[in-house]
């Protein structure tokens, strides 16, 4: 009950958290790609797209004071957190069950050799990772598993602040 009280009081605060951890998760990806090695596949990219606009959109409620857009923003971030979620849940049940033939996409550099520049730049964002691979884990959870319990956590909040919102406009 303190923590529904917490956010009746400080919804620019939560907003603004939920924002930092998006960042924090793009960031902790970037590392992962370009530090350690490990190429996202395309369902890795269409999350970090998720969680991007996640992040602006509760970057832009954090900032903002009206109750309007509280709940417009709120309704919205639910809405890419849970397409976000979505995909992280395919993603792990495609690393639970693999098909027999996985295929996500070329690599960045055959791309760039093979096709001309207007065909390979859409192709780039595409990803070049297995999505079915298992290239690195915490606590027993893959980056997928964890991606998911994020965008569970997001979604969580967001319906939160929407219900405290709700119910203290009637």
């Amino acid at each position: 009950m303190i923590l529904l009280n917490w956010f009746d009081s400080h919804p620019r605060r939560v907003f603004a958290a939920v924002s930092a951890a998006c960042v924090a998760m793009l960031a902790f990806g970037l590392y992962l790609q370009h530090v350690v090695g490990l190429e996202p596949c395309p369902m890795c990219i269409v999350q970090r797209y998720a969680l991007i606009l996640v992040a602006i959109i509760a970057g832009v409620a954090g900032a903002g004071g009206r109750k309007g857009l509280h709940v417009g923003a709120g309704l919205l971030a639910l809405l890419a957190a849970g397409f976000g979620g979505f995909v992280a849940a395919r993603q792990s049940w495609l690393q639970w069950y693999p098909p027999e033939i996985a295929s996500c996409g070329r690599d960045f550099y055959g791309m760039i050799e093979t096709f001309p520049l207007k065909r390979a730049i859409p192709m780039i964002f595409k990803g070049s990772g297995d999505c079915t691979k298992v290239d690195w884990t915490f606590l027993g959870g893959s980056i997928a598993n964890w991606s998911f319990l994020c965008f569970l956590g997001f979604s969580v909040v967001f319906l939160a602040l929407l219900w405290r919102t709700l119910a203290r406009k009637s």
